[in-house]
This record gives C-alpha cells, structure tokens and sequence, in this order.
C-alpha cells in the first residue's frame, strides 16, 4: 500500500510538472471554499497549466489586517530541520518561481539557523518587497548568532534588538508581521504586546503576531496590541487548536497560519518507516511521531487521504492543504519545499474546493485512526502551550 501511495503520487507529479502554455486564472476568493458542488475536482483548468494563484484570503481585521495569498510559503526548510543545505541559488531560484505563482506570504524566523534563512529571504525576495510580506518571529535566546536551546528571551530589549537585526538581515525598512515564537513565561505577555505596539508605532513594524499560545494568552495580548494572525502547528493529524483557540480567534477577528499543514511533510506520502532522517540538520530525527513505529501506524492517514483523491485527481498532499482551506476562510497554510515540483503540487491544491460533506467525511475517516507520536520531545513540548 505505501509504494502504491508514492506510486500514485509521481504520476499526479508527473503530469502537473509540465507547464502549458495557458495559466490558469479561474478565481479564488477568500471564504469562496464554503459553497461548492456536491462532488469537488481539480477542473476549471487543465491540469498540465502552470498554477498560479488568484485572489487571496485576509489575515486579521480593522487596522491591523493583512491581505494575502491563498497559501503561504514556509522558508525554513530551505536551510534548516530539512535535512543537507540544498544549493542556495536553486532555493533563491524557487522563491523567485513561487512568487512568479502568486505567493504573497512568506514565513521564516530568526531562530531558523539560527539567523541564515532571514539571510535567504532576505536575498531572495528584497526586490519583490512592494509585492510579497516576509515575516519573521523573536522570542528565543540567540547571542552572537548561538541558539541556547530550550532558553526564551522575550523581554523588551531583546524584542527590540531582534527586530533591528531581522530588519537588516531580511533587507526591509518595516517587518509586515512579527510574531512571538514561542510564549516567554518570564515576561507578561501584556509587556511583549506593548514593545511591539511601540514597535508599530515607530514603523519598524506593522503588525504582531503570536505562536503556539492558548486562547487566554490570546485575549491578553489582543487587548493591549491588536493580534493579526496566530500561527500554529494544525493538519488532520493535529486539531487541537480547534477546541479552544479557534472560537476566540474567530471572535476577534485573527487570522490562522498553520505551519506543517502536511505534518513535515508526511502527509504527502513520501515517507514511509525506511526513511532515514539526517542527524545533523533534520528535526523529524528527534520527533517521537517520526520513529519507524509511529510511521508505519500513522501512514493509514496517508491512505485515507489518498483514497479520498483518487477519485479527484488529487495527491494526498493536495487532499490535506484543500481540507485545510475549507476550514474557514481565514485560515491561511505555509507549506514549505525545497522542489518546483511539490510547489506546484501544493498550488493546485487551491483548485480542489471541498464541501461541507467531504470535510466531515476525511475528518470522520481520519478520526477513527489512533495517531501514534507526540509532537516534540520533551523539551519542546513544553513551549507550547496548551
């Protein structure tokens, strides 16, 4: 059943690589997910068009929203927790070809590296900076470009001292979202929402954002500095956030960023219990969800979400990102790659418009899997809030 999974998806890959002379134009409206046909498909455009998207979705709400793309692009695993360092001109190359494609949103982080994957967005995408918002976060202890691993520093200087170097390193006078990474139990959230609110003030940046944080940090934070987007971990195998997080986001209008929309990866279908993560610069080596055990259970998700596609033309990966856009309209995945293949994959995912019924029929088939892992290891796990 695996070789068959990554079997199907080549050929689905096989047969979008190619770029037709027409680009397809059909629109994507934010919200437009929530009414569709009983049965969805990849149709509209023919599948060997070059996907490009259109129209775009809104993070956040009053003065302090922030209209983007459809999907996002996670930059981080162009250098760092993916394995070897692909070649720099190829990455610089494939952020020029996804904002080519209509990307607008481009997600990376100072911790990344630490600090080299601002250092590649910055280089790759400066000259598109009235055309694209790169944002970044703060909130790890980082001196002299050395991660103290497991130490957070969100105190006001620091916030401060990191948005100066994030501005240099990314090549913008103004940082469009700063997130908090990751929640600082020393300093009040109510002192990083002020030192960024002053931030805004100063122009330096335009919007704060918060990560991994519970809807009472949520709530706090919000009423010092309005939160344009929250960013956390969420994919079919990780929807948590939908207890708590979402009805609070939802009434102050907040946006959502998933990061891993396809759980590193692995929803695509390409990793099975024989793959080998590289130990110097891979973090799914360390995960609890990635051991070969927790592989071989979990990939029945995998084949939940390839069965659902067959029938549409569509990878399991695109079946993922597609679930997650009907979700709700302000919900906005960064799927990240280092190939124009999967980029392209992850494009045309935005074709595939799911109904109500097909939601509820993946999140019923997925239920009845018992998902094997635990997200991070211990240190980790205990960043994040709950």
């Amino acid at each position: 059943m695996n070789e068959q999974i990554s079997s199907r998806r080549r050929e689905l890959l096989k047969a979008g690589a190619t770029v037709g002379a027409a680009v397809c134009t059909a629109p994507l409206m934010a919200g437009a997910v929530a009414a569709q046909p009983a049965t969805a498909t990849l149709s509209g455009c023919d599948a060997m068009d070059l996907p490009v998207l259109s129209g775009g979705r809104i993070l956040g709400s009053g003065d302090f929203r922030m209209e983007v793309s459809a999907l996002g692009f996670g930059v981080m695993g162009m250098n760092y927790n993916r394995g070897p360092h692909p070649d720099r001109k190829a990455m610089i190359s494939l952020l020029h070809q996804a904002v080519d494609r209509g990307v607008t949103l481009f997600d990376t982080a100072q911790v990344y590296g630490p600090l080299i994957n601002e250092a590649l967005a910055g280089e790759a995408l400066h000259q598109f900076r009235n055309r694209v918002s790169v944002t970044t976060k703060f909130g790890h202890r980082i001196v002299n470009g050395k991660y103290f691993e497991g130490q957070l520093d969100s105190t006001p200087a620091n916030i401060r001292r990191v948005a100066e170097e994030s501005l240099k390193r990314l090549r913008l006078e103004t940082i469009e979202l700063f997130y908090q990474h990751r929640l600082d139990p020393a300093v009040p959230i109510e002192d990083v929402a002020g030192t960024v609110r002053d931030l805004i003030r100063e122009g330096k940046v335009r919007r704060f954002g918060l990560c991994e944080v519970n809807s009472q940090t949520i709530r706090r934070a919000h009423a010092v500095q309005p939160v344009t987007a929250v960013q956390s971990e969420y994919h079919l195998m990780w929807r948590e956030q939908e207890k708590e997080v979402f009805p609070v986001i939802q009434e102050l209008g907040i946006g959502f960023v998933p990061y891993s929309p396809l759980n590193r990866g692995f929803l695509g279908g390409g990793i099975t219990e024989y793959t080998r993560f590289d130990t110097g610069n891979d973090n799914r080596n360390t995960l609890p969800r990635f051991t070969p055990e927790a592989i071989r259970a979990n990939l029945a998700v995998v084949e939940v979400l390839s069965a659902f596609g067959r029938t549409r033309g569509a990878t399991s990966a695109q079946v993922a990102l597609a679930w997650m856009m009907a979700k709700a309209p302000w919900i906005v995945p960064i799927p990240g790659t280092t190939k124009l293949a999967h980029l392209d994959e992850n494009l045309r995912a935005a074709r595939l418009m799911l109904n109500p019924a097909e939601v509820l029929e993946l999140e019923s088939a997925v239920s009845r899997i018992r998902i094997v892992g635990g997200r991070y290891p211990a240190v980790q796990q205990m960043q994040v809030q709950h």
